[in-house]
């Protein structure tokens, strides 16, 4: 593998690390709040079951898109679900729709132990998904390497995928105060996380228009430099304006 492939498949990794640390961090409070009803000796072992299998359901859900992710009919239905995800989270953020902590939390209890350690795993299958196409939306796009294949993705391309989810699980286990502290310093940052999910979204739309049997814009645009400059720039503007325009509430404390 040569330097530049390095670099852009080190570049998108550096990507799918921030964007999996922001939304690991928001749904590990998902998780803590679902758990929060049960005794702490139980609360703990939830956690564990849940997550454990929200590696074997992550490890099957990349196995079975890596081998789907060739069909347009996946890939529009992937662009439709990042840009509907983005979407309904933007506009329940500025409809300031109830207290959504308060609602998971009264849905929560009640449910039993094994009845908590399930809605964990469906919980975490969801954000599995989101995740996992974001992931696989970034890396169809990546050059194809010397390594053998794995579904409909080059090797270099599945492990960055790879590499992507199982970071956002450990960052969900052992990092995510780190990443709490930093959304709550800095809100803005989950607003442009998923503005970045809903840029992904479109970038897999290119790639749909741009298949052979769409032919809506050129095949060739989806891989051209031209478009990954802008889709690029486009991403890194994006993290930039909620970095900068997100108030940092502890300078605001000290002023």
């Amino acid at each position: 593998m040569d330097l530049q492939l390095v670099i852009e498949y080190g570049w998108v990794l550096i990507v799918l690390v921030g964007l999996e640390g922001i939304l690991a961090a928001d749904n590990a409070l998902v998780l803590a709040i679902m758990v929060k009803h049960l005794p702490d000796d139980k609360r703990k072992k939830a956690l564990f079951y849940g997550l454990a299998g929200a590696f074997v359901l992550r490890f099957g859900s990349l196995f079975i898109i890596s081998f789907l992710v060739d069909v347009w009919q996946v890939q529009a239905i992937g662009a439709a679900y990042l840009l509907f995800i983005a979407i309904k989270h933007l506009y329940d953020k500025f409809s300031k729709r109830g207290n959504e902590e308060e609602e998971i939390e009264a849905e929560a209890k009640g449910s039993g132990f094994w009845t908590t350690v399930l809605k964990v795993e469906i919980a975490d299958l969801a954000f599995a998904v989101d995740s996992i196409l974001a992931a696989v939306a970034l890396a169809v796009a990546l050059p194809p390497t010397d390594l053998p294949d794995i579904g409909s993705l080059d090797g270099a391309q599945f492990g960055v995928v790879f590499a992507g989810g199982m970071i956002g699980l450990i960052i969900m286990r052992f990092a995510a105060n780190l990443f709490v502290k930093l959304l709550h310093d800095r809100p803005g940052l989950e607003i442009a996380a998923f503005i970045i999910v809903g840029w992904v979204g479109v970038k897999l739309l290119i790639t749909v228009l741009a298949h052979d049997a769409i032919h809506v814009l050129p095949h060739d645009f989806a891989h051209s430099t031209v478009w990954k400059l802008i889709f690029y720039g486009v991403l890194v503007a994006i993290a930039v304006a909620g970095w900068f325009l997100s108030s940092n509430k502890e300078t605001e404390k000290q002023a």
